[in-house]
């Protein structure tokens, strides 16, 4: 059964992670994110920690469903933490890159220069009032 929104806690500067609660069935459900893990959701890094609330603020809704499929997947037992670190956060995959068209490639250029090469026919090939 899925976790609900509970109560903030706060950011614990010994631990380098955010606390909050959550709710299950049997009561409530002590949860943490580390600073890492906070960070690593946002896209950014070395957040300060008085900007610690805002960051989970912005991204609540990501951080507790992250919570409460982890709490679904472990062990219920009484004083159980949720605990959230990097390597619970989905890595998003990088977009594919287009493969350089070889159409742009000016005629009578080697097809295999390389890319210093390529940008030196471009550039010298380009009107000069193109190049201002």
């Amino acid at each position: 059964m899925p976790l609900t929104r509970d109560r903030i806690i706060g950011h614990d500067n010994e631990r380098l992670a955010f606390r909050f609660t959550m709710l299950s069935s049997a009561g409530p459900v002590e949860c943490q994110i580390s600073d890492a893990a906070l960070d690593e959701l946002g896209g950014v890094k070395g957040t300060e920690s008085m900007a610690r609330q805002a960051q989970f603020l912005s991204l609540r809704d990501a951080v507790e469903g992250i919570a409460s499929e982890l709490f679904d997947k472990g062990p219920c037992f009484k004083g159980q933490v949720v605990r959230i670190f990097t390597k619970h956060i989905q890595k998003s995959p990088l977009p594919p890159t287009d493969p350089i068209s070889t159409d742009s490639i000016p005629a009578g250029s080697p097809a295999g220069m390389d890319s210093t090469a390529s940008l030196r026919v471009i550039a010298e090939t380009r009107p000069a009032s193109a190049a201002q």
